[in-house]
């Protein structure tokens, strides 16, 4: 370890933390299937809401919710607070981070009431098929999530505004119809508030898709190393590695609802649990969903990696401008603080993108 730069030790000691976080809550929730604790809660919630599924149902999710929330906030604190200022990639206030923390946490709470009153409601309906109808509306959820999380959720957490450059603004539009993936239009990304990390983004589909640059790439790079990672960003809607992602993650949620069928026809009588339709059996989809995403992960890291490849080559491509994208490259690592030669193993199982140095030569090879 004494021969690791600053980039490796900062994503070993992240990996570390999401592996402990992740182990941590299995075992919770192993825990509480076990000693009966979920049907405990159960009880209780059933009784606040004097019978009513729907109600019971929110009451069970609220505080399962919250004790996840208990067991998880130290290792979500030290990954998104101390790591970050310790390696300098951090503007947060400790009060901001707090703000920001809640909001996604209200988030997240809401869709999971909505998931969970779904998923009871189905079961309910046809404790035989009802994984099949909930993957067909967990994925419907994920095409609208991908349409409309630009209008909707991105502006809880990040403001956005028209980008005030019009040469630049001119010059990215007229890249993404080249490209032939017209965009609404393009918008400064102000996340300098709060890191020094940098990004950009094509979001959207269809009439939502729109050309996000943030505060922070603005300010270190220059026009045509922007061009060249918007280039890269169009890549992925030109051969439609959106919709590919989407069918990835359909084949998770496909399989994780699969598998807690068989984990919650197995455990029906047992731990507490009165029947298959249960609420009590709830954390059951959690680790099922979690098991079939983890079993699942070095497929859909290798199939990104690709994806990833395939944008830089039609980037350069795109560009004809090799040295910018190099440059851009090399800039985005440093400001992000990116592992420039992961070991093949750590990029097999843990990188969505080939490392840095790969991203390099490849770009040189293919300017040469």
């Amino acid at each position: 370890m004494a021969n690791e730069d600053k980039s490796s030790r900062y994503h070993r000691l992240r990996r570390q933390a999401s592996l402990l976080g992740t182990v941590w809550q299995v075992v919770f929730l192993l825990a509480l299937m076990v000693t009966g604790g979920s049907a405990a809660i159960r009880s209780m919630a059933v009784s606040g809401a004097d019978g009513a599924l729907a109600p019971a149902v929110v009451l069970y999710v609220l505080t399962l919710a919250l004790l996840c929330e208990v067991v998880r906030l130290p290792l979500a604190f030290y990954q998104g607070v101390v790591l970050e200022r310790r390696y300098g990639l951090s503007k947060d206030t400790t009060a901001r981070w707090w703000a920001d923390h809640a909001r996604a946490a209200v988030v997240g709470l809401a869709a999971l009431v909505a998931a969970s009153l779904a998923v009871v409601g189905l079961l309910e309906w046809s404790p035989e098929g009802w994984w099949v109808a909930a993957a067909v509306c967990f994925t419907t959820g994920l095409v609208l999530i991908a349409q409309f999380a630009p209008v909707v959720l991105l502006p809880i957490f990040d403001a956005v505004k028209p980008l005030e450059n019009p040469a630049l603004q001119a010059r990215l539009l007229a890249l993404a119809s080249r490209a032939g993936t017209p965009a609404l239009g393009v918008f400064e990304w102000q996340v300098g508030h709060r890191t020094r990390k940098a990004n950009a983004a094509l979001v959207g589909i269809g009439r939502t898709r729109r050309i996000l640059v943030s505060d922070t790439l603005l300010a270190g790079q220059s026009g045509d190393e922007i061009e060249a990672i918007l280039a890269h960003e169009l890549a992925h809607h030109v051969y439609g590695d959106l919709w590919t992602a989407i069918l990835v993650e359909a084949a998770l949620v496909v399989l994780g609802f699969y598998f807690a069928d068989v984990l919650l026809t197995a455990s029906a009588g047992r731990f507490g649990l009165e029947r298959k339709a249960d609420i009590a059996g709830l954390p059951l989809l959690a680790l099922a969903a979690g098991g079939a995403s983890l079993a699942l992960m070095p497929l859909a890291h290798a199939v990104s990696r690709a994806h990833e490849r395939r944008a830089d080559r039609y980037a350069l491509d795109m560009t004809q401008n090799p040295a910018a994208f190099i440059s851009a490259v090399k800039r985005l690592a440093a400001t992000n603080l990116a592992e420039e030669r992961p070991s093949p193993l750590v990029e097999f199982l843990f990188h969505t993108h080939p490392s840095i140095a790969s991203r390099i030569d490849a770009a040189r090879r293919r300017g040469a």
